[in-house]
């Protein structure tokens, strides 16, 4: 009776329930707890707290039973009567949501409360009971977005035999319901894909240092979701570092991070995000790290100590879909599969951070050294200087950072020192890598592309070069 005596102490609240007699109301009771976290109901307590007791216990269990039979769908409740207490012990349900004569209830502080139909509608979002991708999308015109042109690079994209007729084709794909696109249809359908979802394309930053204080670069993708995925990871591609490894049969080159790893990572966020949600996916490239931030939080199902041992899609037509396309290499084993390829790698796993409408997935870039990220055997593009291949690179380094040790150059002075064009290529080949690591500055940082701009050696470039005239 003691821990009886503690929860009535307690008083109601979110997970508990005070009734002093009878059933009145129960099935709401029942309901709220049901689409909440569970509960517990004490019959034969009053509002107060004071122990009254209840009569003919064994009708009451039968009376409570049917009521947690009539719920929709039927309740299984535990119940047990402690001296002349009945309590009833409602446990975490996984057939949300429930219904009492029709109307759907939760659980808001001490009271249970009768939904409105937009809390009803998120409700069922949240507890995947509908699916956001799987709905028909009113900004998409049958007759004016749905073009040869567009459906013929779906098709490639999807693997689908030449000459195959489209309605019929994404019907039976189900990106075609009663006529009208599906949300998933559209976005894979896009030219620009915030014609049909104002906060679907994704953002890529790269930020001098660890902060966002400064930033070096920025790009929107805005195509449809499979050209979004490639154009990002190909901007990945292009911003990391890249070292050459010397090797018996000649040399190979290794991105800092694996790239299967940032695969599977960029195309979760895209699949798994809440499309509902008015931010997007930002991709931030720091000095120490990479972060891939998709909004949602988890969705229902999943908790951050389930990931990587479980996987609940929340845009599942938009998922199989990419998994056809070959972007998803397999189904359910995303956060494991980043894992271990960065482990097989020799590189740290991703930090993840789950918040309710965020979750960030964090790669630690290799430790710099002096300035540059080294590894023993290797030679950093654009970096770093070793006996065998990197000797042409270092006198690349050696002599932009001489041309700017003086006094500060322009961008055309500075690469012209190393016999380099300047193209924008270029620019973000050889230059922006010197900016990112700290080894040149810009003399007008607040205006990155203002035609006076020049840049000068700091004190970590000084030191670099001067092991390098070594």
């Amino acid at each position: 009776m003691s821990s009886l005596r503690d929860i009535i102490a307690l008083g109601e609240g979110f997970t508990t329930e005070f009734k002093q007699s009878g059933t009145s109301h129960l099935g709401r009771e029942l309901c709220a707890f049901a689409n909440s976290t569970g509960g517990v109901i004490l019959i034969g307590v009053s509002d107060s707290g004071e122990i009254v007791g209840v009569s003919d216990i064994n009708k009451l269990k039968s009376e409570v039973q049917n009521i947690a039979r009539s719920v929709e769908p039927p309740l299984v409740v535990e119940i047990d009567s402690v001296e002349n207490i009945l309590r009833v012990s409602v446990p975490p349900q996984n057939n949300k949501p429930y219904s009492s004569g029709g109307k759907f209830y939760l659980r808001d502080g001490a009271t249970s409360q009768q939904m409105s139909r937009n809390e009803i509608r998120e409700f069922f979002f949240k507890e995947g009971v509908i699916h956001f991708d799987e709905m028909t999308n009113e900004w998409f015109d049958m007759k004016a977005d749905l073009t040869d042109e567009r459906f013929n690079r779906f098709a490639r994209h999807a693997g689908l035999p030449a000459g195959m007729n489209k309605i019929q084709t994404l019907e039976n794909l189900h990106l075609i319901r009663s006529g009208r696109m599906t949300n998933a249809g559209a976005w894979l359908l896009a030219d620009d894909i915030l014609k049909f979802n104002s906060a679907a394309n994704v953002s890529c930053a790269l930020f001098m240092g660890s902060t966002k204080t400064r930033i070096l670069d920025r790009k929107d993708f805005n195509g449809d979701v499979y050209s979004i995925y490639q154009a990002v990871i190909g901007y990945l591609l292009e911003k990391l570092n890249t070292e050459l490894i010397i090797k018996a049969r000649g040399r190979d080159e290794r991105l800092e991070l694996p790239e299967e790893a940032l695969r599977e990572a960029i195309v979760n966020a895209l699949a798994h995000r809440d499309y509902r949600s008015t931010a997007n996916v930002q991709i931030y490239i720091f000095q120490d790290r990479v972060e891939i931030v998709s909004p949602g939080g988890l969705p229902a199902g999943m908790t951050p100590e389930l990931l990587g041992k479980k996987s609940v899609p929340r845009n599942p037509l938009l998922f199989g879909m990419l998994y056809r396309m070959s972007a998803v290499e397999h189904v359910g084993s995303g956060i494991k599969r980043i894992r271990d390829i960065c482990r097989n790698y020799g590189a740290e796993e991703p930090c993840i951070e789950v918040e309710n409408d965020w979750i960030t997935l964090s790669f630690q870039r290799p430790e710099l050294k002096d300035g540059v990220r080294v590894k023993e055997g290797a030679a950093q593009v654009g970096e770093q200087v070793g006996e065998q291949v990197g000797e042409q690179v270092g006198e690349q380094v050696k002599a932009m950072l001489s041309s700017c040790s003086g006094h500060p150059v322009g961008k055309s002075e500075l690469l012209g020192a190393s016999g380099l064009s300047k193209a924008y290529l270029n620019y973000k080949r050889h230059i922006v890598p010197l900016l990112e690591r700290g080894l040149i500055e810009m003399t007008i940082p607040e205006k990155p592309t203002s035609r006076l701009q020049k840049y000068r050696l700091t004190a970590q470039g000084r030191a670099l070069l001067e092991k390098l005239k070594k």
